[in-house]
C-alpha cells in the first residue's frame, strides 16, 4: 500500500507555524503532521494523524509518546484527529493501549459513534482526542465523498485581549439576507456602470457601488463581532 499521507487545511485568515514532524513517519505504522494555529490566547497544537490496519502498533505508540512528549507543557492544549484504524466501539486491546498512553496527557476520545458504516460492519475508527477538561461538541457529517464520515468538533475557548482595531467582524450571509440585498439591488438604475465604455472603469464603478459601507451591505448584512470558535474537521477521503 503506498501513496498514502496526512495533511491539514488551516482557513486562510488563521495565522499558523507548521511543525516538522517528518523524521517520526513511517509510512503506514505512523503518518503524522501538525500546526500551531495562532487563535486562542493558550497555545494550541492541531496533529492529524494515520495509521494502516496493518501498522505496527508499538511503533505507533512509541512515536507518539515521543512526540507528545517533546511539545507538552501546561501552556499548550493539543488536539490529534485523524484515521487511527482503531474501533472504539466496544472494547479491545488496542484501544485499551492507546487510551493507556492518552491518558497520561489527560486526552480523552471525544467519538463514540460510527465513522464507517458498509454493508457488512460498522466501526468507529477515527477519532479526535482532546484535553479532558475542554468544552467541546462533537457530531458527525455524512459528506458522500468516501466512506469515512467526518467528524465535526466544535472547541470554544475565550478570546484573547485584543487592541479595537484587530477585531474580527463577519457578515450574516443567508437566504432571507441575500434576497434583499438582491431586491436591492434591483432597484438600482446601474448608470455608473453601463454608462461607460471601457470595461475596466465599469467593473470598477460596480466595485465602488458595493463597498463595506453603501446602503446595500449595510442594510442587508451589517458587520458583526466574531465569536472565538474553533472548528476541527477530520475525515479520511480515501479508504481503508
Amino acid at each position: 500500500m503506498k501513496c498514502g499521507g496526512v495533511c491539514i487545511y488551516v482557513h486562510g485568515t488563521i495565522k499558523f507555524t507548521n511543525i516538522n514532524l517528518y523524521k517520526y513517519c513511517r509510512e503506514q505504522d505512523l503518518e503524522i503532521t501538525a500546526v500551531k494555529p495562532e487563535f486562542f490566547e493558550r497555545n494550541l497544537i492541531v496533529f492529524c494523524v494515520y495509521r494502516a490496519p496493518t501498522g505496527d502498533l508499538d511503533y505507533f505508540l512509541k512515536h507518539v509518546d515521543i512526540i507528545l512528549n517533546t511539545l507538552h507543557n501546561s501552556t499548550t492544549d493539543f488536539i490529534l484527529c485523524g484515521d487511527w484504524n482503531i474501533n472504539y466501539i466496544g472494547t479491545n486491546n488496542n484501544k485499551a493501549r492507546v487510551d493507556n498512553l492518552l491518558s497520561t496527557y489527560n486526552f480523552i476520545a471525544t467519538v463514540h459513534f460510527p465513522t464507517r458504516i458498509t454493508n457488512i460492519s460498522t466501526s468507529s475508527i477515527d477519532n479526535i482526542f482532546t484535553d479532558g477538561s475542554s468544552n467541546y461538541t462533537i457530531k458527525p457529517h455524512i459528506h458522500g465523498l468516501s466512506d469515512h464520515d467526518v467528524q465535526l468538533l466544535l472547541l470554544e475557548k475565550s478570546a484573547p485581549t485584543i487592541s479595537s482595531h484587530e477585531t474580527s467582524y463577519i457578515r450574516n450571509i443567508n437566504q432571507c439576507t441575500l434576497a434583499e440585498f438582491q431586491s436591492l439591488l434591483s432597484w438600482e438604475q446601474w448608470e455608473e456602470v453601463f454608462g461607460v465604455v471601457d470595461v475596466n472603469t465599469m467593473f470598477n464603478n460596480f466595485l465602488n457601488s458595493l463597498k463595506p459601507n453603501d446602503p446595500y451591505m449595510g442594510r442587508t448584512t451589517p458587520l458583526t463581532s466574531k465569536r472565538s470558535i474553533l472548528y476541527i474537521y477530520s475525515t479520511n477521503i480515501g479508504t481503508e
